[in-house]
């Protein structure tokens, strides 16, 4: 089974969502993605299905929306 992936792109509402959800599941069972600063990882991010950010892809591959921050339009600029 893979790791949990939090994708965000570094603005607050994706900030205050990073830190619930390490409060929620531990930073050992999630990675860190801001795809803000790291633009390689956007295109992954889109082919697993994230559509808006801040978003959670499961072990089991499904996304869940958080709270809607910026759409990866936006995003991608």
């Amino acid at each position: 089974m893979s790791k949990t992936i939090f994708y965000h792109a570094g603005c607050p509402v994706c900030i205050s969502a990073e830190h619930d959800i390490i409060n929620l599941v531990g930073s050992e069972n999630v990675e860190i993605v801001n795809i803000g600063l790291d633009r390689s990882r956007i295109q992954e991010a889109e082919k697993a299905g994230v559509e808006s950010v801040p978003a959670l892809r499961t072990p089991n591959g499904n996304i869940l929306h958080i709270n809607f921050g910026a759409s990866m339009a936006d995003v991608k600029g």
